[in-house]
């Protein structure tokens, strides 16, 4: 018998595509929403978030729904990997329409995964693409790949980091779904559900002199569900998201944090009661942190 898909891509009309640098140490991954677009919306929080498109998704802006998201290793660098998922898009037809084009809405954010690997080694345009080229309804490979390659948590030692990964669990009550997605690389220690250390050196902030600038951090979250959202609901769900880091991230949205938190809503079912939901959008956050560091530590 075939095993469930545990992963988001359970959610159907969603797909999910990595590329990966194991030599590098970097790489990128790309969730391909239904071809109608996903109603989204998203939280930042943390001084050092790298983004592209981000601005349009506060519930004021007028774009309502993306196409894809794109979530990066290799800093600002990595941006430039939308433009390969844009690309693939434009040639299946998909995109905002306007009187003379599709316009393809893909927003993305980044990890800073440089000192990892290669700083030299970054995702691109043909990188995205060809993340964009793979994604797929199988459940979604991870640990160290795609985004996740380089992540890296514990890191206010300024020494002895391990690796973060990339997770995704799907979670499940009284028939509503929500899938979640996770490239982790924070400065803080991942915490298991008993609140005992499972990622890093768990001794604390100020155990030795931190230098502020040392390193480069950030969690990337995504969260998807079937169920309709308005676009400011997906906001509420995307703090809420950002609130279920700092159950599972210690210390969490610190100085040296710029967390990005997504939520994307296929709307092809009716929307659900609103404190269940939210509550499944954080015990998913938490759950997918955790699988990211399980899997990586696996290799």
């Amino acid at each position: 018998m075939t095993a469930p898909n545990t992963t988001l891509t359970a959610i159907p009309g969603f797909r999910v595509g990595h590329w990966t640098d194991p030599v590098g140490q970097t790489g990128c991954t790309v969730i391909l929403c239904p071809d109608a677009g996903a109603v989204a919306s998203a939280s930042f929080l943390g001084p050092s978030p790298g983004t592209r498109e981000g601005v349009l998704l506060a519930p004021e802006k007028k774009v309502e729904r993306v196409h894809a998201l794109l979530l990066t290793g290799g800093s600002a660098f990595g941006l430039a990997a939308a433009a390969g998922v844009v690309r693939v898009l434009e040639e299946r037809g998909v995109g905002h329409e306007t009187p003379w084009a599709r316009v393809p809405i893909v927003p993305a954010a980044v990890i800073y995964d440089l000192g990892v690997g290669d700083p030299g080694a970054r995702p691109g345009e043909r990188e995205g693409g060809l993340a964009a080229h793979a994604a797929s309804r199988d459940p979604v490979p991870r640990g160290r790949v795609g985004a996740g390659t380089g992540a890296t948590a514990g890191k206010y030692l300024g020494a002895g980091a391990v690796p973060g990964g990339l997770g995704s669990v799907v979670v499940e009550r009284h028939g509503v779904r929500v899938g979640a997605l996770a490239v982790v690389n924070p400065i803080g220690d991942v915490l298991d559900e008993r609140g005992e250390v499972l990622a890093g050196p768990g001794v604390g902030p100020g155990s030795v002199a931190f230098a502020p600038g040392d390193v480069e951090s950030t969690t990337l979250v995504a969260v998807v569900t079937e169920r309709a959202l308005a676009k400011n609901d997906a906001r509420r769900l995307a703090d809420a998201a950002q609130t279920a880091l700092g159950r599972v991230i210690h210390p969490s949205h610190t100085f040296w944090d710029g967390d990005s938190a997504f939520v994307l809503s296929a709307c092809t079912l009716p929307p659900a009661d609103p404190l269940l939901i939210g509550t499944l959008v954080q015990e998913a956050v938490c759950a997918a942190v955790r699988d990211a560091v399980r899997q990586a530590a696996i290799g």
